[in-house]
């Protein structure tokens, strides 16, 4: 079968590889969203379009968010009026852009309203599409976010130590949104017990120089200001006690990196978006929380942190027990052939 899974390629998120690699093994022929006018032919030949991200308009101006979103807007509607089968994927609660939301937000409304099959990583996604009406909610599919064990090789052993420092890691874009500037003031607070490392590209050079300047303020806080190559990414994660995301409620609704510490045996602080959520049981194996203000946030970050530090001094394994638990757990439930056979039947209806 034809189908459009856009992006097909992201060499900076493996949750892209993984699921078309999967889905290519199923026999299925793998198409870019730009091709799908082409030609006459292959328009026909596709027989389903899966989108992710689309909702996401770039907001750097009024008039490249005006074109992105006509251009996305064309597309969608001539894929609508065509009768092919869309599906889309719920990644976020609303775009992580906040400038212009309207654009995001037309086409959001769209997507749930067009789409055949909505796909979603997270129960706390039907509560999103419930507020839609009950025919969006009909719509959910739940497909695990594929795990990524094994991909950036295998885990790696701890270095050794001679101090009982926590070791607190950030990984992934720096991006407003993930609240990196919250994250160093409140480390800068515990001085020599924590130390923060934080490991990703910024979203843009005046984004970049903010959280440097923090960061050199701060004086515990180590920023490695760069896309993290393939081949260091275990060893960067074997170096971290746990990972650390303290990630907008207001936004954000999974995560790839949770499930990627998970993968190579960290538990993570994370507020209680829906990955954490569905861990059931093993939500106690992580250090999660909930806020509604910025104080609450500061406050409660650092309460997790302050767990953190203490389960450390009190049992030098704890940490590594809490993540060799969520190994297991992702290794059973996230793994990428069950999301792939999901998938498959939700393009055979």
């Amino acid at each position: 079968m034809d189908i459009i899974f856009n992006p097909p390629v992201n060499e900076e998120n493996q949750y892209i590889q993984l699921l078309v690699g999967e889905l290519r093994a199923r026999g299925y022929r793998i198409h870019p969203l730009d091709t799908i006018f082409s030609s006459r032919k292959h328009f026909k030949s596709i027989n389903v379009v899966h989108l992710n991200w689309f909702e996401n308009v770039d907001d750097s101006s009024f008039f490249v968010a005006l074109r992105s979103f006509m251009r996305k807007l064309l597309v969608l509607s001539v894929i609508h009026w065509s009768g092919k089968r869309l599906v889309w994927t719920l990644h976020n609660r609303v775009s992580h852009e906040k400038g212009l939301a309207f654009f995001s937000r037309t086409l959001t409304r769209l997507l749930v309203r067009w789409s055949h099959r909505i796909v979603i990583h997270s129960r706390q996604s039907e509560e999103i599409l419930a507020a839609y009406g009950a025919e969006a909610l009909k719509k959910a599919v739940y497909v695990p976010h594929p795990h990524f064990i094994g991909v950036y090789g295998d885990v790696c052993p701890a270095p050794p130590r001679d101090n009982e420092r926590l070791e607190l890691l950030f990984t992934g874009m720096v991006k407003p949104y993930k609240n990196l500037e919250l994250l160093v003031d409140v480390v800068s607070t515990f001085g020599d017990r924590v130390r923060l490392t934080i490991a990703g590209k910024a979203l843009d050079d005046a984004y970049q120089k903010e959280i440097s300047d923090r960061a050199q303020r701060a004086r515990n806080v180590v920023w490695l200001p760069y896309f993290v190559p393939d081949g260091e990414v275990a060893a960067l994660l074997a170096g971290a006690d746990v990972i650390v995301l303290p990630y907008d409620l207001s936004s954000s609704l999974n995560s790839g990196t949770a499930i990627l510490a998970f993968s190579y045996k960290k538990t993570v602080i994370c507020p209680e978006i829906g990955t954490i959520s569905d861990l059931g049981s093993h939500r106690d194996d992580t250090f999660h929380y909930r806020y509604h203000t910025d104080e609450q946030h500061r406050a409660a970050l650092a309460a997790q942190i302050e767990r953190a530090v203490a389960l450390k001094q009190r049992d030098s394994i704890a940490l590594e027990t809490k993540g060799d638990r969520l190994y297991a757990y992702v290794a059973d439930q996230h793994n990428v052939q069950k999301a792939g056979a999901i998938l498959d039947k939700v393009y055979q209806l």
